[in-house]
């Protein structure tokens, strides 16, 4: 069974920063695809960033500039840097990754969410 286990959400001001992690675990034989989603308050769940297994990344448009997301493949994780934030960020944050892992075929994982709040 493979878990992503998410970490770094708080609460900060406008114009603040937080850095988000998300590490999986598990029988685990190769990552792919990585990627952070939101959901807001009766909103539904938007794509923010993805990263691929070569590195190739996505954002949503609302955060590019802002926002960065990388991997560190070694140690299956994945990261979201935020600055700049602004109220309008405020959502739970999910990770999510598609993983092949022993004897499970590829598919896709979510972390259990964590809660972003931008105060202005």
């Amino acid at each position: 069974q493979v878990q992503l286990v998410e970490s770094g959400g708080g609460s900060v001001q406008r114009g603040g920063s937080l850095r988000l992690s998300c590490a999986a675990s598990g029988r685990i034989r190769s990552v792919y695809l990585m990627g952070w989603y939101r959901q807001a308050p009766g909103k539904e769940r938007e794509l923010v960033a993805t990263i691929s297994q070569s590195g190739n990344i996505n954002y949503a448009d609302s955060v590019k500039g802002r926002f960065t997301i990388s991997r560190d493949n070694a140690k299956n994780t994945v990261y979201l840097q935020m600055n700049s934030l602004t109220p309008d960020d405020t959502a739970v944050y999910y990770c999510t990754m598609y993983v092949s892992a022993t004897p499970t075929p590829i598919r896709s994982y979510w972390g259990q969410g964590t809660q972003v709040t931008v105060s202005s």
